[in-house]
């Protein structure tokens, strides 16, 4: 089914997959330069989009998830972290606080899933009401330096000192847009979250103030440079928050929370056994395959794809078997583990 966003799109050339997303406009090379010289637009309307609201809204999230909310104010934002009762990553997610809500964007696909596995956890008493606003969201990413100057261009007005971890509403026609720092990836830029009736308007006065409009293709290649975990790849029940370098997500000195007691345990006692990585090959190798040192099986590879470098992967490797400048066979492949922008690391005093 078309919407006018999509049709705004694919005036501008983009190339639709079977679901309806855009996957390229024909220009990934120029997009991929303008991400670390201009501005770049990415739809990341397939996300999605919940909302928690009641009075018990931010201890229910503080007690589902690695980061802490009871003190958050609205305007504030923060990635957090759904995990299992044995901290095995669901999903990376951001939270988005306003007056009377909190808004959380979900990786896609992800959205009835995390419906499901927090409704798990409301208790009668609780005065917790989730809602799917998925359909009628769009969420796009304006990535790069320029990233401001394309919002000033267009007339959007945001806050002076918005800064990252922070978000706002800007007038849109006779709506508005809200405007959270921070691209979703280790690159200056704002998330920008629209109702869908007013998205193909937000879309044309963002490239027509300069941003390069970018297809899903462009993000793949930004997510695994910049190392951005993904669910069903990185992102899986075979991994924990600190193994993919998600520290930045976990408040360490918050009360209890699922998953709590194992994340604690890691980190007293420095028990992360294997590491989320950057691999650049010389060949294309298989997501799953398995990541040699010499004879030595030290990891598995969990995302690849070509960019104009040649290839570049993500994958688990074993922390004994070493970090950034390690040589290691994958498939036919030789590769050097290389280290990851978006990824954090280290162990913080217990």
């Amino acid at each position: 089914m078309t919407t006018p966003l999509r049709d705004v799109q694919q005036a501008q050339g983009a190339t639709l997959d079977t679901a309806g997303i855009p996957t390229s406009f024909g220009n990934d090379p120029v997009a991929l330069t303008a991400a670390h010289t201009g501005a770049v637009l990415v739809d990341r309307s397939h996300w999605g989009v919940l909302q928690l609201s009641g009075r018990d809204r931010l201890r229910f999230l503080h007690n589902q998830t690695t980061n802490s909310f009871n003190q958050r104010q609205p305007g504030e934002s923060c990635d957090t972290v759904f995990v299992t009762s044995t901290a095995r990553t669901i999903d990376l997610t951001t939270a988005y606080i306003t007056d009377d809500s909190v808004l959380i964007l979900t990786s896609p696909g992800q959205d009835q899933r995390l419906m499901d596995w927090m409704d798990r956890y409301i208790f009668p008493a609780d005065q917790v009401t989730l809602t799917n606003l998925t359909p009628a969201m769009a969420i796009f990413s304006l990535l790069g330096p320029d990233s401001r100057s394309v919002l000033e261009n267009s007339s959007i007005a945001i806050d002076t000192d918005l800064e990252a971890g922070h978000h706002g509403c800007a007038p849109l026609g006779n709506g508005t847009v809200r405007v959270a720092a921070g691209s979703g990836l280790a690159l200056p830029g704002y998330t920008l979250l629209v109702p869908v009736e007013g998205s193909d308007h937000l879309w044309t006065k963002l490239t027509q103030a300069g941003a390069i409009a970018a297809g899903e293709a462009v993000w793949t290649q930004l997510r695994i440079h910049q190392g951005r975990p993904s669910p069903g790849a990185e992102l899986t029940d075979d991994y924990n928050p600190l193994e993919a370098g998600l520290w930045q997500t976990i408040a360490f000195d918050k009360g209890c929370y699922i998953g709590q007691e194992t994340i604690a345990r890691l980190n007293t006692y420095q028990g992360v056994k294997q590491q989320l990585w950057g691999i650049q090959l010389n060949e294309n190798a298989s997501p799953g395959a398995t990541i040699y040192v010499g004879e030595d099986k030290v990891g598995t590879l969990t995302s690849v794809v070509n960019t104009p470098d040649g290839y570049l992967g993500l994958g688990y490797i074993r922390t004994k078997a070493g970090g950034a400048g390690l040589t290691v066979t994958v498939d036919s492949s030789q590769g050097t583990i290389v280290d990851l922008p978006f990824v954090s690391r280290g162990y913080l005093a217990p």
